[in-house]
C-alpha cells in the first residue's frame, strides 16, 4: 500500500510539472521565409501586373535561382509558352488538380514582350512551384 501512495505521489507530481508547460506546440520558424514574400513586378505602359504572394519564394529566388542574365530573354519565353497553358489547364480541372494549388489563371499571351523580368520571374516561379509542391509540368523545369 505505501508503494502505491509513492506511485501515486510521483505521478501526480509528473503530471503538475508537465502541466505548467506551455500547451502549444513548438515549431521551428525559418527567419527566412517569415520575412516579405511577397514579390511585385508592374508597368504601366504595358497595363499588367503580377504579384506572386507565395512563403519562401522571394528566398527561392535569392538564393537558389540562376541569377537574372543567365538564361536569355528568349529562352524564357519559350519555357513560358508552354508552362504557363499547362498550368491555366490545371486550372480549369479543379476534379483532377488541387484547386489549392491552382487558384487562378496567369493571363500570359505569348505575342507580347514583356520584357526579361517577366519572364525570369515567372519562369523561376514554375521553377519553385514544381519543386515545393512536387508538381511535373510535361516541359521540364530544371535550375
Amino acid at each position: 500500500m505505501k508503494t502505491f501512495l509513492y506511485f501515486l505521489f510521483a505521478l501526480f507530481l509528473v503530471y503538475g510539472c508537465a502541466s505548467t508547460q506551455n500547451d502549444k506546440p513548438m515549431t521551428q520558424t525559418d527567419p527566412a521565409t517569415t520575412g516579405n514574400d511577397t514579390v511585385r513586378i508592374a508597368n504601366d505602359s504595358l497595363e499588367y501586373e503580377i504579384i506572386i504572394i507565395e512563403p519562401g519564394y522571394n528566398t527561392f529566388l535569392n538564393s537558389i535561382a540562376r541569377p537574372e542574365g543567365f538564361y536569355a530573354q528568349n529562352y524564357l519565353e519559350n519555357k513560358n509558352r508552354f508552362l504557363v497553358p499547362e498550368y491555366n489547364q490545371r486550372v480549369n480541372q479543379p476534379f483532377r488538380y488541387n484547386n489549392n494549388l491552382y487558384p487562378q489563371q496567369i493571363d500570359y499571351n505569348s505575342s507580347v514582350d514583356y520584357g526579361y523580368e517577366v519572364n525570369y520571374k515567372l519562369y523561376y516561379y514554375f521553377v519553385y512551384f514544381s519543386r515545393k509542391y512536387q508538381q511535373r509540368f510535361s516541359v521540364p523545369t530544371r535550375i
